[in-house]
């Protein structure tokens, strides 16, 4: 019933964007209860300081969410407690998410941009959360813990429960933010497109069997990871009973022109110097990869488990699938990396899996670890989209006929390599 009740008050908010509880009720002498958000963010990160850049406005508004960031702040301002105020977070955040599936399906109408354009769903977010740091309420809250809230619920980890009955297969997959902003504002993230797209969908898979797809969208920031992200996300489709999943695949923009599907994932973080999105290192390189903070113990490498001759040999168009097998390890009793095609070597060091030092690489060893804990007998892996291409030379132009054609066909192709590797084995 408390689900029921939770469903119905996030659908009320989907619809309305709160156009009239989200008016900040006046004290008796007609002040507000909290100071709304204004003036300069505090300690702006580099994430927060891109907003500056009327870009991003434009892909909020362009989408049809700039209510979500408008009428935000009021709405915090209706919060009498800080449980008040979670509870809230987790509805406007669930709401964001909500909106963002239904744009990308084409539930929503709104704005002129591609309905499976990701990017307005990442820059919605971040104002929404630069809003929540300049709230000034008049009881004490817990600030990171009050984002980690809401980033949670606007990421979809508050809302991927399997809903299907029993005999459909159940497939979880995670997709990223974009990245590489400061040399491309403009960048989109083909994995968090197919994320939204296919979120909620019913699919026949090779062998004839319906199966029902979830996902999540993940940031690319380093501290997330370290505080448990991946296994939040992950956990709850892992853990047994009616809402577990049969087969997990973490998705991420990889190569040009090619899909891979990643044979080995790497223990450790040997990126540098390549910062997250907030402008941080890992502290690890290729000459001395080093091991994230918390991470549960585990192989240095884990391999696939996923059916993947199932999707090279059926999956070829418009891009090649292929299989990744390359590692980068310190062999046992050595100091200096080395490069191997085939896997590594028993008693080796891990410094790169199939997906490079970054966190492609650690959110498939991440999910995957946690696979190996709770759910061994589960398929899981990991897959590289092709680079997305086609944005328009001009900086102004936001897309492109070139661009939308290019970042549907990878998630059509997404699609197709999780029919055949969340197959029935």
């Amino acid at each position: 019933m408390m689900l029921l009740r939770r469903a119905a008050s996030v659908a009320a908010l989907l619809a309305t964007v709160l156009p009239l509880a989200v008016a900040a009720p006046a004290h008796a002498d007609g002040t507000s209860p909290c100071r709304a958000a204004s003036g300069p963010v505090p300690r702006p990160d580099p994430e927060q300081a891109r907003l500056a850049d009327a870009r991003t406005t434009a892909l909020v508004e362009r989408a049809g969410f700039g209510d979500f960031v408008r009428r935000f702040p009021a709405a915090l301002c209706t919060a009498r407690s800080a449980a008040e105020a979670g509870r809230l977070l987790d509805d406007w955040g669930g709401a964001l998410w909500q909106a963002a599936v239904h744009r990308a399906q084409g539930q929503r109408p709104g704005g002129d941009l591609p309905a499976g354009d990701d990017r307005p769903l990442y820059w919605t977010r971040l104002a929404m959360t630069t809003a929540l740091a300049r709230w000034q309420p008049a009881f004490p809250v817990d600030g990171p813990a009050m984002r980690a809230r809401f980033e949670d619920a606007s990421r979809g980890l508050t809302d991927n429960a399997f809903r299907s009955a029993p005999g459909v297969r159940r497939v979880f997959i995670s997709g990223f933010d974009p990245f590489g902003l400061d040399a491309e504002l403009r960048r989109a993230n083909p994995s968090g497109s197919a994320a939204l797209r296919l979120n909620g969908l019913r699919i026949t898979l090779a062998d004839g069997g319906p199966a029902e797809i979830r996902a999540v969208v993940l940031p690319v920031r380093y501290a997330d990871f370290d505080a448990g992200i991946v296994e939040r996300a992950f956990a709850p489709r892992l853990a047994g009973g009616p809402g577990a999943a049969d087969v997990i695949t973490t998705v991420s923009q990889g190569y040009p022109g090619i899909f891979t599907l990643e044979a080995w994932a790497g223990r450790s973080r040997s990126a540098d110097p390549y910062p997250d999105n907030t402008g941080s290192l890992s502290g690890g390189t290729r000459e001395h990869p080093v091991t994230a903070p918390g991470l549960g113990p585990g192989a240095e490498f884990i391999r696939t488990t996923l059916p993947t001759q199932a999707a090279t040999g059926s999956v070829q168009s418009p891009y090649p699938v292929l299989l990744n097998t390359a590692v980068t390890e310190i062999p046992a009793g050595g100091t200096a990396p080395v490069d191997r095609e085939d896997g590594p070597t028993p008693g080796s060091r891990a410094v790169e899996g199939g997906g490079g030092g970054y966190l492609s690489n650690e959110v498939a060893y991440r999910s995957n670890r946690l696979r190996g804990e709770l759910a061994p007998q589960l398929p899981g892996g990991h897959l590289h989209t092709p680079v997305l291409t086609g944005l328009p030379a001009d900086p102004a132009l936001l897309t492109d006929p070139e661009f939308e054609r290019n970042e549907t066909a990878i998630t059509a192709e997404v699609r197709a390599v999780l029919e055949h590797t969340g197959a029935r084995p």
